[in-house]
Protein backbone atom coordinates (compact mmCIF):
# COMPACT_ATOMS: atom_id res chain seq x y z
CA UNK A 1 0.00 0.00 0.00
CA UNK A 2 0.80 3.57 -0.82
CA UNK A 3 2.12 5.27 2.48
CA UNK A 4 1.66 8.76 1.29
CA UNK A 5 -0.58 10.84 3.53
CA UNK A 6 -3.14 11.72 0.50
CA UNK A 7 -4.24 9.81 -1.91
CA UNK A 8 -3.12 9.33 -5.47
CA UNK A 9 -6.32 10.38 -6.58
CA UNK A 10 -6.95 13.11 -4.63
CA UNK A 11 -3.47 14.58 -5.45
CA UNK A 12 -3.94 14.28 -8.88
CA UNK A 13 -7.51 16.21 -8.41
CA UNK A 14 -5.58 18.81 -6.18
CA UNK A 15 -3.01 19.26 -8.91
CA UNK A 16 -5.85 19.54 -11.87
CA UNK A 17 -7.91 22.00 -9.83
CA UNK A 18 -4.81 24.46 -10.11
CA UNK A 19 -3.91 23.22 -13.79
CA UNK A 20 -7.57 24.33 -14.80
CA UNK A 21 -7.50 27.71 -12.68
CA UNK A 22 -3.84 28.33 -15.06
CA UNK A 23 -5.33 27.28 -18.30
CA UNK A 24 -8.66 29.92 -17.40
CA UNK A 25 -6.11 32.07 -16.45
CA UNK A 26 -4.55 31.47 -20.44
CA UNK A 27 -7.71 31.27 -22.20
CA UNK A 28 -8.23 35.12 -20.88
CA UNK A 29 -5.31 36.28 -22.95
CA UNK A 30 -4.79 33.44 -25.52
CA UNK A 31 -6.92 31.46 -28.01
CA UNK A 32 -9.90 30.10 -26.35
CA UNK A 33 -10.17 26.93 -27.89
CA UNK A 34 -6.35 26.28 -27.42
CA UNK A 35 -7.10 26.53 -24.13
CA UNK A 36 -9.99 24.67 -23.97
CA UNK A 37 -8.10 21.58 -25.21
CA UNK A 38 -5.53 21.79 -22.58
CA UNK A 39 -8.14 21.82 -20.11
CA UNK A 40 -9.27 18.61 -21.18
CA UNK A 41 -5.83 17.31 -21.12
CA UNK A 42 -5.10 17.80 -17.21
CA UNK A 43 -7.89 16.69 -16.89
CA UNK A 44 -7.53 12.81 -18.40
CA UNK A 45 -9.02 10.15 -16.11
CA UNK A 46 -6.17 8.08 -14.72
CA UNK A 47 -6.12 4.53 -16.02
CA UNK A 48 -8.34 6.11 -19.14
CA UNK A 49 -6.64 4.65 -22.23
CA UNK A 50 -7.57 5.93 -25.80
CA UNK A 51 -9.50 2.39 -27.37
CA UNK A 52 -7.53 0.55 -30.39
CA UNK A 53 -7.21 -2.61 -31.59
CA UNK A 54 -3.88 -1.81 -32.71
CA UNK A 55 -2.77 -2.39 -28.68
CA UNK A 56 -3.73 -4.30 -25.73
CA UNK A 57 -3.29 -2.66 -22.37
CA UNK A 58 -1.80 -3.99 -18.67
CA UNK A 59 -2.40 -1.13 -16.41
CA UNK A 60 -1.81 -3.46 -12.92
CA UNK A 61 2.32 -3.52 -13.31
CA UNK A 62 3.82 -3.93 -10.03
CA UNK A 63 7.66 -4.10 -10.23
CA UNK A 64 8.99 -5.00 -6.82
CA UNK A 65 12.77 -3.74 -6.82
CA UNK A 66 15.87 -4.78 -5.24
CA UNK A 67 14.73 -3.15 -1.73
CA UNK A 68 11.20 -4.58 -1.41
CA UNK A 69 10.18 -1.09 -3.51
CA UNK A 70 6.74 -1.47 -5.34
CA UNK A 71 7.12 0.56 -9.13
CA UNK A 72 3.76 1.04 -10.33
CA UNK A 73 3.56 0.86 -14.29
CA UNK A 74 1.54 0.20 -17.19
CA UNK A 75 2.26 -1.52 -20.32
CA UNK A 76 0.76 -1.17 -23.82
CA UNK A 77 2.11 -4.25 -26.52
CA UNK A 78 0.72 -4.12 -30.13
CA UNK A 79 -1.27 -6.76 -31.21
CA UNK A 80 0.24 -6.87 -34.67
CA UNK A 81 1.48 -10.70 -33.63
CA UNK A 82 5.05 -9.95 -34.56
CA UNK A 83 7.77 -11.97 -32.78
CA UNK A 84 9.91 -8.88 -30.79
CA UNK A 85 8.94 -5.05 -31.02
CA UNK A 86 11.00 -1.91 -30.59
CA UNK A 87 9.91 -0.41 -26.61
CA UNK A 88 9.93 2.82 -25.24
CA UNK A 89 10.29 3.55 -21.29
CA UNK A 90 8.62 6.27 -20.02
CA UNK A 91 9.60 8.14 -16.40
CA UNK A 92 7.31 10.46 -14.75
CA UNK A 93 8.18 14.39 -14.09
CA UNK A 94 8.89 15.48 -10.45
CA UNK A 95 5.02 15.21 -8.91
CA UNK A 96 3.75 13.23 -11.47
CA UNK A 97 2.82 9.15 -11.38
CA UNK A 98 2.72 6.54 -14.57
CA UNK A 99 -0.41 7.91 -16.15
CA UNK A 100 1.45 10.74 -17.35
CA UNK A 101 2.44 10.39 -20.69
CA UNK A 102 -1.10 8.41 -22.16
CA UNK A 103 -1.45 10.31 -25.15
CA UNK A 104 2.19 9.86 -26.48
CA UNK A 105 2.11 6.37 -25.24
CA UNK A 106 -1.08 5.44 -27.17
CA UNK A 107 0.78 7.01 -30.21
CA UNK A 108 3.44 5.25 -30.10
CA UNK A 109 1.98 2.02 -29.37
CA UNK A 110 -0.32 2.28 -32.50
CA UNK A 111 2.90 2.60 -34.29
CA UNK A 112 4.28 -0.98 -33.23
CA UNK A 113 5.87 -0.17 -29.86
CA UNK A 114 5.88 -1.57 -26.46
CA UNK A 115 5.03 1.55 -24.30
CA UNK A 116 6.10 1.25 -20.65
CA UNK A 117 5.32 3.95 -18.31
CA UNK A 118 6.09 3.95 -14.53
CA UNK A 119 6.62 6.19 -11.49
CA UNK A 120 9.47 6.44 -10.07
CA UNK A 121 9.81 5.41 -6.28
CA UNK A 122 7.92 7.90 -4.25
CA UNK A 123 5.54 9.02 -6.56
CA UNK A 124 2.21 7.90 -7.37
CA UNK A 125 0.98 4.21 -6.40
CA UNK A 126 5.15 3.57 -6.00
CA UNK A 127 5.98 3.05 -2.65
CA UNK A 128 9.63 4.03 -1.47
CA UNK A 129 11.36 7.19 -1.10
CA UNK A 130 11.77 9.74 -3.88
CA UNK A 131 15.73 8.92 -4.33
CA UNK A 132 16.13 11.97 -6.97
CA UNK A 133 17.75 10.12 -9.81
CA UNK A 134 19.84 8.52 -7.18
CA UNK A 135 21.64 4.96 -7.23
CA UNK A 136 17.62 2.93 -5.74
CA UNK A 137 16.50 4.91 -9.01
CA UNK A 138 19.06 3.70 -11.41
CA UNK A 139 18.70 0.35 -10.15
CA UNK A 140 14.20 0.57 -10.81
CA UNK A 141 15.21 1.45 -14.18
CA UNK A 142 17.02 -1.89 -14.67
CA UNK A 143 14.49 -3.81 -13.33
CA UNK A 144 11.76 -2.16 -15.82
CA UNK A 145 13.55 -3.40 -18.18
CA UNK A 146 14.21 -6.59 -16.36
CA UNK A 147 10.31 -6.64 -16.38
CA UNK A 148 10.00 -5.88 -20.32
CA UNK A 149 12.35 -8.80 -21.42
CA UNK A 150 10.57 -11.48 -19.12
CA UNK A 151 6.81 -10.16 -19.72
CA UNK A 152 6.40 -8.38 -23.30
CA UNK A 153 8.52 -9.35 -26.90
CA UNK A 154 10.55 -6.31 -26.23
CA UNK A 155 13.70 -6.64 -28.34
CA UNK A 156 16.55 -6.14 -26.34
CA UNK A 157 18.59 -4.15 -28.60
CA UNK A 158 15.81 -1.82 -29.25
CA UNK A 159 15.04 0.08 -26.35
CA UNK A 160 14.92 3.43 -25.87
CA UNK A 161 14.18 6.10 -22.79
CA UNK A 162 12.23 9.28 -22.77
CA UNK A 163 10.55 11.47 -20.37
CA UNK A 164 10.27 15.32 -19.24
CA UNK A 165 12.25 17.03 -16.67
CA UNK A 166 12.71 14.49 -13.76
CA UNK A 167 12.01 11.67 -15.97
CA UNK A 168 14.22 13.05 -18.62
CA UNK A 169 17.39 13.20 -16.26
CA UNK A 170 17.11 9.31 -15.19
CA UNK A 171 16.52 8.70 -19.01
CA UNK A 172 20.19 9.80 -19.71
CA UNK A 173 21.38 8.41 -16.53
CA UNK A 174 20.00 4.94 -16.88
CA UNK A 175 21.50 5.25 -20.58
CA UNK A 176 24.69 5.57 -18.99
CA UNK A 177 24.38 2.43 -16.19
CA UNK A 178 22.35 -0.11 -18.48
CA UNK A 179 24.07 -0.79 -21.66
CA UNK A 180 20.61 -2.34 -22.72
CA UNK A 181 19.39 1.33 -23.15
CA UNK A 182 19.70 2.15 -27.19
CA UNK A 183 18.44 5.90 -27.55
CA UNK A 184 17.38 8.44 -25.49
CA UNK A 185 14.74 11.32 -25.48
CA UNK A 186 15.12 14.20 -23.05
CA UNK A 187 12.52 16.86 -22.47
CA UNK A 188 14.05 19.85 -20.32
CA UNK A 189 16.74 17.59 -18.66
CA UNK A 190 19.57 18.55 -17.24
CA UNK A 191 23.22 17.41 -17.86
CA UNK A 192 24.36 19.02 -14.76
CA UNK A 193 22.56 18.92 -11.44
CA UNK A 194 25.31 21.16 -9.55
CA UNK A 195 25.16 24.11 -12.32
CA UNK A 196 21.11 23.94 -12.45
CA UNK A 197 20.66 23.87 -8.56
CA UNK A 198 23.94 26.24 -8.07
CA UNK A 199 25.14 27.80 -11.03
CA UNK A 200 27.69 30.57 -10.57
CA UNK A 201 27.00 30.06 -6.67
CA UNK A 202 23.86 30.93 -6.86
CA UNK A 203 20.92 29.40 -5.47
CA UNK A 204 17.96 28.69 -7.09
CA UNK A 205 14.93 30.50 -4.62
CA UNK A 206 11.60 30.00 -6.75
CA UNK A 207 12.14 26.90 -8.37
CA UNK A 208 14.34 24.99 -5.83
CA UNK A 209 11.44 25.72 -2.70
CA UNK A 210 8.74 24.77 -5.36
CA UNK A 211 10.09 21.73 -6.20
CA UNK A 212 10.89 20.48 -2.65
CA UNK A 213 7.15 21.39 -1.94
CA UNK A 214 5.86 19.48 -4.74
CA UNK A 215 8.16 17.02 -3.22
CA UNK A 216 6.83 16.84 -0.15
CA UNK A 217 2.93 17.27 -1.16
CA UNK A 218 2.75 14.95 -3.71
CA UNK A 219 5.29 12.30 -2.74
CA UNK A 220 7.24 10.62 0.12
CA UNK A 221 10.85 12.33 -0.36
CA UNK A 222 13.91 10.85 1.60
CA UNK A 223 15.29 13.77 3.81
CA UNK A 224 18.08 14.81 2.00
CA UNK A 225 16.22 16.47 -0.31
CA UNK A 226 15.01 19.17 1.94
CA UNK A 227 18.37 19.22 3.49
CA UNK A 228 20.40 19.96 0.57
CA UNK A 229 18.02 22.58 -0.20
CA UNK A 230 18.78 24.18 2.89
CA UNK A 231 22.29 24.20 2.57
CA UNK A 232 22.14 25.82 -1.05
CA UNK A 233 19.92 28.66 0.49
CA UNK A 234 22.27 28.90 3.99
CA UNK A 235 25.41 28.03 1.91
CA UNK A 236 26.23 25.52 4.17
CA UNK A 237 28.21 22.21 3.65
CA UNK A 238 28.40 22.80 -0.36
CA UNK A 239 31.08 20.39 -0.87
CA UNK A 240 29.28 17.82 0.52
CA UNK A 241 25.70 19.23 -1.37
CA UNK A 242 27.44 19.43 -4.65
CA UNK A 243 28.91 16.33 -4.64
CA UNK A 244 25.45 14.75 -4.38
CA UNK A 245 24.31 16.35 -7.17
CA UNK A 246 27.16 15.33 -8.86
CA UNK A 247 26.57 11.96 -8.53
CA UNK A 248 22.88 12.38 -9.97
CA UNK A 249 24.45 14.57 -12.55
CA UNK A 250 24.40 12.69 -16.72
CA UNK A 251 27.71 15.14 -17.26
CA UNK A 252 29.57 12.46 -14.50
CA UNK A 253 29.01 9.63 -17.00
CA UNK A 254 29.74 11.40 -20.33
CA UNK A 255 32.20 8.99 -21.14
CA UNK A 256 30.16 5.94 -20.79
CA UNK A 257 27.38 7.68 -23.08
CA UNK A 258 30.21 8.80 -25.46
CA UNK A 259 31.74 5.31 -25.27
CA UNK A 260 28.44 3.54 -25.58
CA UNK A 261 27.20 6.03 -28.93
CA UNK A 262 23.84 6.31 -27.31
CA UNK A 263 21.84 8.42 -29.66
CA UNK A 264 20.65 11.09 -27.72
CA UNK A 265 17.99 14.21 -28.56
CA UNK A 266 17.60 16.95 -26.14
CA UNK A 267 14.88 19.60 -25.87
CA UNK A 268 14.95 22.28 -23.44
CA UNK A 269 13.54 25.84 -23.52
CA UNK A 270 15.82 29.26 -23.27
CA UNK A 271 12.90 30.37 -20.56
CA UNK A 272 13.69 27.53 -18.00
CA UNK A 273 14.86 28.73 -14.93
CA UNK A 274 15.05 25.68 -13.55
CA UNK A 275 17.42 23.88 -15.65
CA UNK A 276 18.93 26.57 -17.88
CA UNK A 277 19.57 26.21 -21.13
CA UNK A 278 23.86 26.67 -20.53
CA UNK A 279 23.80 23.59 -18.71
CA UNK A 280 21.95 21.94 -21.36
CA UNK A 281 24.32 23.21 -24.18
CA UNK A 282 27.63 22.27 -22.19
CA UNK A 283 26.26 18.60 -22.00
CA UNK A 284 25.55 18.74 -25.12
CA UNK A 285 28.60 19.59 -26.38
CA UNK A 286 30.87 17.15 -24.45
CA UNK A 287 28.36 14.65 -26.76
CA UNK A 288 30.05 12.38 -29.17
CA UNK A 289 27.26 10.19 -29.94
CA UNK A 290 24.73 10.71 -32.82
CA UNK A 291 22.92 13.63 -31.43
CA UNK A 292 20.55 16.61 -31.47
CA UNK A 293 19.44 19.74 -29.16
CA UNK A 294 16.21 21.90 -29.96
CA UNK A 295 15.96 25.19 -27.54
CA UNK A 296 12.43 26.71 -27.32
CA UNK A 297 10.60 29.39 -25.83
CA UNK A 298 8.78 29.20 -23.31
CA UNK A 299 9.36 28.05 -19.24
CA UNK A 300 10.51 24.58 -17.86
CA UNK A 301 8.54 21.73 -19.91
CA UNK A 302 6.01 24.13 -21.36
CA UNK A 303 7.17 23.65 -24.96
CA UNK A 304 6.78 19.65 -25.09
CA UNK A 305 3.18 19.69 -22.73
CA UNK A 306 1.24 21.57 -25.35
CA UNK A 307 2.30 18.25 -27.90
CA UNK A 308 1.78 15.69 -24.93
CA UNK A 309 -1.56 16.69 -23.82
CA UNK A 310 -2.75 17.07 -27.44
CA UNK A 311 -0.97 14.29 -29.20
CA UNK A 312 -3.53 14.07 -31.72
CA UNK A 313 -2.01 16.96 -33.54
CA UNK A 314 1.90 17.12 -35.40
CA UNK A 315 3.98 19.06 -32.70
CA UNK A 316 7.56 19.80 -33.41
CA UNK A 317 9.07 18.63 -30.59
CA UNK A 318 7.03 15.05 -30.56
CA UNK A 319 7.29 14.85 -34.36
CA UNK A 320 10.98 14.86 -33.53
CA UNK A 321 10.82 12.46 -31.09
CA UNK A 322 9.01 9.91 -33.24
CA UNK A 323 11.80 10.54 -36.11
CA UNK A 324 14.51 9.84 -33.36
CA UNK A 325 13.39 6.54 -31.91
CA UNK A 326 12.39 5.48 -35.06
CA UNK A 327 15.78 5.94 -36.90
CA UNK A 328 17.61 4.40 -33.99
CA UNK A 329 15.20 1.59 -32.66
CA UNK A 330 13.38 0.37 -35.78
CA UNK A 331 15.89 1.53 -38.34
CA UNK A 332 13.71 3.34 -40.60
CA UNK A 333 16.14 5.83 -42.85
CA UNK A 334 14.24 8.78 -42.08
CA UNK A 335 17.07 11.16 -42.45
CA UNK A 336 16.73 12.71 -39.51
CA UNK A 337 20.38 12.20 -38.67
CA UNK A 338 21.15 14.43 -41.42
CA UNK A 339 19.01 17.31 -40.49
CA UNK A 340 20.59 20.11 -38.36
CA UNK A 341 21.75 18.82 -35.11
CA UNK A 342 21.28 21.91 -33.44
CA UNK A 343 17.93 24.74 -33.85
CA UNK A 344 16.51 27.16 -31.65
CA UNK A 345 12.81 28.82 -32.08
CA UNK A 346 13.82 32.85 -31.89
CA UNK A 347 11.65 34.52 -29.58
CA UNK A 348 8.51 36.23 -30.65
CA UNK A 349 8.54 33.52 -33.86
CA UNK A 350 6.66 30.96 -32.33
CA UNK A 351 7.10 27.39 -34.09
CA UNK A 352 9.81 28.32 -35.96
CA UNK A 353 12.88 26.69 -35.98
CA UNK A 354 15.83 28.07 -37.75
CA UNK A 355 19.07 25.69 -38.05
CA UNK A 356 22.00 26.70 -36.37
CA UNK A 357 23.87 23.13 -37.72
CA UNK A 358 25.71 22.03 -34.55
CA UNK A 359 26.88 23.98 -31.06
CA UNK A 360 29.07 25.60 -30.94
CA UNK A 361 27.92 26.63 -34.72
CA UNK A 362 30.03 27.96 -37.31
CA UNK A 363 27.12 30.93 -37.91
CA UNK A 364 27.21 32.68 -34.71
CA UNK A 365 30.66 34.46 -33.63
CA UNK A 366 31.21 36.85 -30.77
CA UNK A 367 31.11 40.48 -30.76
CA UNK A 368 32.87 41.91 -27.76
CA UNK A 369 31.23 45.63 -26.42
CA UNK A 370 33.15 47.59 -23.92
CA UNK A 371 31.92 49.30 -21.69
CA UNK A 372 32.42 52.82 -20.47
CA UNK A 373 31.81 54.58 -17.37
CA UNK A 374 28.36 56.81 -17.30
CA UNK A 375 27.90 60.16 -16.92
CA UNK A 376 26.24 62.56 -13.96
CA UNK A 377 23.14 62.40 -16.27
CA UNK A 378 23.95 59.52 -18.36
CA UNK A 379 24.39 55.94 -18.76
CA UNK A 380 27.33 53.70 -19.57
CA UNK A 381 27.79 52.91 -22.97
CA UNK A 382 28.62 49.43 -24.86
CA UNK A 383 30.63 50.80 -27.43
CA UNK A 384 33.21 48.55 -29.71
CA UNK A 385 36.19 50.94 -28.88
CA UNK A 386 37.97 49.91 -25.79
CA UNK A 387 37.90 52.49 -22.45
CA UNK A 388 40.76 55.01 -23.41
CA UNK A 389 41.75 56.77 -19.81
CA UNK A 390 44.54 55.83 -18.10
CA UNK A 391 43.37 57.38 -14.85
CA UNK A 392 40.67 54.94 -13.13
CA UNK A 393 36.76 56.45 -13.15
CA UNK A 394 34.29 54.96 -10.69
CA UNK A 395 30.82 54.15 -10.61
CA UNK A 396 29.08 52.71 -7.20
CA UNK A 397 25.32 50.89 -7.15
CA UNK A 398 23.84 50.05 -3.38
CA UNK A 399 22.11 47.00 -3.02
CA UNK A 400 19.05 47.12 0.02
CA UNK A 401 16.26 47.81 -2.59
CA UNK A 402 15.60 46.37 -6.19
CA UNK A 403 15.37 48.18 -9.30
CA UNK A 404 13.08 48.02 -11.86
CA UNK A 405 14.98 45.51 -13.85
CA UNK A 406 13.56 41.99 -13.57
CA UNK A 407 13.10 38.76 -14.68
CA UNK A 408 9.18 38.81 -14.65
CA UNK A 409 6.87 36.71 -12.48
CA UNK A 410 8.53 33.67 -12.08
CA UNK A 411 7.30 30.94 -14.19
CA UNK A 412 4.07 32.76 -16.10
CA UNK A 413 6.39 35.47 -17.48
CA UNK A 414 8.25 32.98 -19.90
CA UNK A 415 5.48 30.89 -19.99
CA UNK A 416 2.80 33.62 -21.41
CA UNK A 417 6.02 35.02 -23.22
CA UNK A 418 5.94 32.11 -25.59
CA UNK A 419 2.75 31.79 -26.07
CA UNK A 420 1.82 35.50 -27.21
CA UNK A 421 3.83 38.33 -27.52
CA UNK A 422 3.85 39.64 -23.97
CA UNK A 423 7.60 40.42 -22.78
CA UNK A 424 8.70 41.30 -19.51
CA UNK A 425 9.21 45.06 -20.23
CA UNK A 426 10.79 48.04 -18.11
CA UNK A 427 11.61 51.43 -18.32
CA UNK A 428 15.03 52.00 -18.84
CA UNK A 429 15.21 55.78 -18.26
CA UNK A 430 13.09 54.50 -14.63
CA UNK A 431 16.18 52.24 -13.84
CA UNK A 432 17.32 53.41 -10.52
CA UNK A 433 20.81 54.83 -10.26
CA UNK A 434 21.28 54.44 -6.46
CA UNK A 435 20.94 50.27 -6.96
CA UNK A 436 21.52 49.79 -10.24
CA UNK A 437 23.80 50.74 -13.49
CA UNK A 438 22.88 50.81 -16.87
CA UNK A 439 24.80 50.60 -20.22
CA UNK A 440 23.48 51.36 -23.90
CA UNK A 441 24.64 50.80 -27.16
CA UNK A 442 23.93 53.56 -30.17
CA UNK A 443 20.85 52.65 -32.12
CA UNK A 444 21.45 49.59 -34.45
CA UNK A 445 21.68 50.46 -37.85
CA UNK A 446 20.85 46.96 -38.77
CA UNK A 447 18.69 43.84 -37.26
CA UNK A 448 21.33 42.49 -34.57
CA UNK A 449 20.27 38.21 -34.28
CA UNK A 450 21.34 37.12 -30.62
CA UNK A 451 21.80 33.15 -30.83
CA UNK A 452 23.87 31.85 -27.26
CA UNK A 453 25.39 32.98 -24.36
CA UNK A 454 26.05 36.33 -23.49
CA UNK A 455 29.04 36.98 -21.62
CA UNK A 456 30.06 39.71 -19.64
CA UNK A 457 33.54 40.36 -17.97
CA UNK A 458 33.36 43.30 -14.95
CA UNK A 459 35.95 44.92 -12.29
CA UNK A 460 34.46 45.32 -9.70
CA UNK A 461 35.15 46.13 -5.28
CA UNK A 462 32.42 45.38 -3.25
CA UNK A 463 32.75 46.34 0.19
CA UNK A 464 31.14 43.28 1.85
CA UNK A 465 32.51 39.68 1.49
CA UNK A 466 29.07 38.81 0.34
CA UNK A 467 27.40 40.12 -2.76
CA UNK A 468 25.09 39.39 -5.56
CA UNK A 469 24.45 40.49 -9.22
CA UNK A 470 22.40 39.91 -11.53
CA UNK A 471 23.46 41.29 -15.17
CA UNK A 472 20.12 42.24 -17.68
CA UNK A 473 20.41 42.43 -21.21
CA UNK A 474 17.14 44.48 -23.11
CA UNK A 475 16.17 45.19 -25.95
CA UNK A 476 15.31 48.99 -26.08
CA UNK A 477 13.17 51.07 -28.63
CA UNK A 478 12.69 54.64 -29.23
CA UNK A 479 10.74 55.77 -25.82
CA UNK A 480 13.14 54.14 -23.74
CA UNK A 481 10.77 50.49 -23.01
CA UNK A 482 13.04 48.30 -22.55
CA UNK A 483 11.94 44.17 -23.00
CA UNK A 484 13.99 41.49 -22.00
CA UNK A 485 16.13 39.54 -23.58
CA UNK A 486 17.57 37.25 -21.05
CA UNK A 487 19.40 37.67 -17.72
CA UNK A 488 22.41 36.35 -15.62
CA UNK A 489 23.59 35.97 -11.67
CA UNK A 490 26.61 35.79 -10.46
CA UNK A 491 26.75 35.46 -6.31
CA UNK A 492 30.39 35.19 -4.31
CA UNK A 493 30.68 34.11 -0.49
CA UNK A 494 33.81 35.05 0.03
CA UNK A 495 35.05 38.01 -1.65
CA UNK A 496 37.84 40.31 -0.86
CA UNK A 497 36.05 43.27 0.71
CA UNK A 498 37.35 46.53 -0.76
CA UNK A 499 39.78 45.53 -3.06
CA UNK A 500 39.46 45.59 -7.16
CA UNK A 501 38.49 41.83 -8.66
CA UNK A 502 37.82 40.69 -12.35
CA UNK A 503 34.42 39.01 -12.23
CA UNK A 504 33.52 36.80 -14.92
CA UNK A 505 29.68 35.74 -15.84
CA UNK A 506 27.67 34.12 -18.06
CA UNK A 507 23.60 35.25 -18.97
CA UNK A 508 21.28 32.86 -20.13
CA UNK A 509 21.33 31.73 -24.16
CA UNK A 510 18.90 33.83 -25.60
CA UNK A 511 17.44 33.45 -29.33
CA UNK A 512 16.46 36.79 -30.20
CA UNK A 513 15.91 39.57 -32.84
CA UNK A 514 16.72 43.33 -31.53
CA UNK A 515 15.27 45.35 -34.26
CA UNK A 516 17.31 47.85 -36.51
CA UNK A 517 16.22 51.59 -34.81
CA UNK A 518 16.69 49.91 -31.12
CA UNK A 519 19.59 49.91 -28.80
CA UNK A 520 20.61 47.13 -26.51
CA UNK A 521 21.20 48.00 -22.90
CA UNK A 522 22.89 46.03 -19.82
CA UNK A 523 21.62 46.53 -16.26
CA UNK A 524 23.17 45.53 -13.44
CA UNK A 525 21.66 45.18 -9.65
CA UNK A 526 21.86 43.02 -6.65
CA UNK A 527 18.56 40.94 -6.45
CA UNK A 528 16.37 38.88 -8.22
CA UNK A 529 13.14 37.12 -7.01
CA UNK A 530 14.65 34.03 -8.78
CA UNK A 531 17.43 33.45 -6.40
CA UNK A 532 18.09 33.66 -3.18
CA UNK A 533 20.27 36.64 -1.38
CA UNK A 534 23.70 35.87 0.16
CA UNK A 535 23.38 38.33 2.44
CA UNK A 536 20.38 41.16 3.80
CA UNK A 537 23.33 43.58 5.25
CA UNK A 538 23.88 46.47 2.70
CA UNK A 539 26.93 46.52 0.83
CA UNK A 540 28.48 48.59 -2.16
CA UNK A 541 29.63 47.88 -5.75
CA UNK A 542 32.07 49.93 -7.07
CA UNK A 543 32.63 49.23 -10.69
CA UNK A 544 36.29 49.97 -11.99
CA UNK A 545 37.24 51.50 -15.70
CA UNK A 546 40.78 52.33 -16.87
CA UNK A 547 42.38 50.70 -20.16
CA UNK A 548 44.49 48.69 -18.35
CA UNK A 549 41.19 46.75 -16.78
CA UNK A 550 39.12 46.36 -19.81
CA UNK A 551 35.12 45.61 -18.65
CA UNK A 552 33.06 44.23 -21.55
CA UNK A 553 29.97 42.50 -23.00
CA UNK A 554 30.41 39.19 -25.29
CA UNK A 555 27.53 39.11 -27.53
CA UNK A 556 26.83 36.04 -30.35
CA UNK A 557 25.88 37.03 -33.07
CA UNK A 558 24.11 34.95 -35.85
CA UNK A 559 26.40 36.37 -39.20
Amino acid sequence: MNTHSASPLATKLTLQFFAGLFILFIAAISNLAHATNLLAGFTSIPGHFPPSDAYIVNDDVVVTSFDGTEITANVLVPTSGEASYPAIIFINSWAMDEYEYIPQAARFAEQGYVVLSYATRGFGESTGKIGTAGPNDMVDFSRMIDWLLEHTPTDINRIGASGISYGSGISLLGAAHDNRVSAVVAMSTWGDLEASLYGQETPRLIWGGLLTLLGQLTGNPEEDIAENYGNLIKHQNIEETLEWAGVRSPRTYIDALNARNVPIYIANNFGDNLFQPNQALNFYEQLTTPKRLDLSQGMHASAELWGLINANKDHYLWTKTEMWFDRWLKGEANGIEFESAFNVEPKNQKDHYENLGQWPSPLISDQRLYLHSRGLLSNGKLKTSQYRPWWTQTDTILSGLDTLATTGIPMISNLVGAEITAPVITSIPLISRVNGIVFETNRLDDTMQLRGIPKLRLNIEPSKSKYQMVAYLYDVDAVGIGRLITHGPITDYQANEDQTQTVDLELVATAYDVPAGHKVALVIDTFDLLYAPPTLSIYSLKFRFNKNNQSWLDLPIKE
